[in-house]
């Protein structure tokens, strides 16, 4: 009951973890909107969101260097994002005391997300679990998420954002109380090797590169994130038809994720990646012509390229490089990557979503041209350290 197996214990920790934030990404502008805030401030706060989550896991994250430290260390960041989550209760409309309370919120927040994907990764390194099949339990709770919380705003209120969002996060700081066996243990070789330094890292050229591939697919998403429900909101469609669609692009992700070994095992990273982009043009340059239902469904089906391929891809990256930089290529990747090029977008997408509408989502086009454009060099370790995907 106290123990799990290394697959049981990640699967629902990310379980519990994206159960929240199938409800947070969503529907949070939605609640924001709700507490009268205005689509520029919105696009402001989803934007100090993801800077707060890009600098923890450049400041934080990185400090979790051993694998030993990961079980604990993700305890007490599930704890500290629910007592700082709970302060959404006093906060009202006011801007100022909403933003301080997104940092603090995001920052705790931050490293949950790169965390439970370095177990997974040394996991998979020791062949203890597969990360698809690991995965898929993450995006299959954000669909429930954003299913029932769409259904519970559209038909009792806003306020089921709120609680629903702490309800997730309480259960995961619960799932997290058991033990994993094994335990994570950095290996002999390994226990002398000092922190690699993320400056050092970014001193190289292909370690850049794949950074900038991955901030342009992934930031591609920022307006989505920030204004999408809102604008399908003007559009027409309700809380609950919105959830639905939330949930279409998640469904995907996970037969993405669930059939990964058997689909892409032996395709090559560097196609993987131009696969991603190449639906990401696909993908924006669509939602910027129209919001009728049915390309709307074709978009969220395409969530599973976007999002899920360009993930699945980074991940077969890392995993190819030694475990002594894990940690550090996971936090720049979830920092640039999915933080700070999302942070970035996400503020602009808001104010460009004021002055030109739904025409934002072009912008959100060009990135995946110009993401094709660049070409990956795998690990230098890649030959060395084969590891099962």
């Amino acid at each position: 009951m106290f123990t799990a197996s290394p697959y049981g214990w990640v699967s629902q920790y990310l379980f519990g973890f994206f159960f929240s934030y199938g409800v947070y990404l969503p529907f949070w502008a939605l609640w924001f909107e709700s507490q009268g805030v205005s689509a520029a401030h919105i696009g402001t706060l989803i934007g100090l969101g993801f800077a707060a989550r890009c600098l923890s896991n450049l400041l934080l994250t990185p400090r979790i260097h051993k694998v030993e430290h990961l079980v604990p260390a993700l305890r007490w960041f599930a704890l500290v994002t629910l007592v700082f989550g709970s302060l959404y209760f006093v906060a009202g409309g006011n801007f100022w005391l909403l933003a301080i309370i997104t940092i603090l919120f995001n920052l705790s927040m931050g490293p949950m997300m790169p965390l439970p994907d370095s177990m997974a990764n040394y996991y998979a390194k020791h062949q203890l679990l597969d990360y698809g099949s690991t995965r898929v339990w993450g995006s299959i709770a954000f669909i429930v998420g954003s299913t029932v919380v769409g259904y519970l705003a559209a038909n009792w209120g806003h306020q089921w954002i709120l609680f629903a969002c702490l309800g997730g996060f309480a259960a995961n700081l619960l799932l997290s109380l058991r033990t994993p066996n094994p335990l994570p243990k950095t290996q002999d070789e390994q226990t002398t090797l000092p922190r690699p330094k993320l400056m050092t890292l970014l001193r190289e050229w292909p370690v850049v590169k794949f950074l900038l591939l991955e901030a342009l697919i992934q930031g591609s998403h920022a307006a989505y994130y920030s204004i999408g429900s809102i604008y399908w909101k003007q559009s027409g469609y309700s809380e609950e038809t919105i959830g639905y669609l939330w949930s279409l692009g998640v469904v995907m992700e996970v037969l993405l994720f669930a059939f990964s070994r058997k689909w892409f095992a032996n395709v090559p990273v560097k196609t993987l990646f131009t696969l991603a982009a190449l639906a990401v043009v696909v993908r924006w340059g669509l939602a910027a012509m129209t919001t009728a239902l049915l390309p709307l469904i074709i978009i969220q089906i395409l969530h599973s390229l976007t999002y899920a391929l360009a993930h699945l891809a980074a991940m077969k990256y890392i995993q190819m490089g030694s475990q002594h930089r894990m940690v550090a290529m996971q936090s720049l990747y979830n920092a640039i990557a999915l933080g700070g090029s999302v942070a970035l977008l996400t503020v602009f997408s808001g104010w460009a979503f004021e002055q030109w509408g739904g025409q934002v989502f072009w912008v959100m086009s060009a990135m995946g041209v110009f993401a094709l454009l660049i070409r990956v060099d795998l690990p230098r370790s890649h030959l060395e350290e084969k590891t099962p995907y």
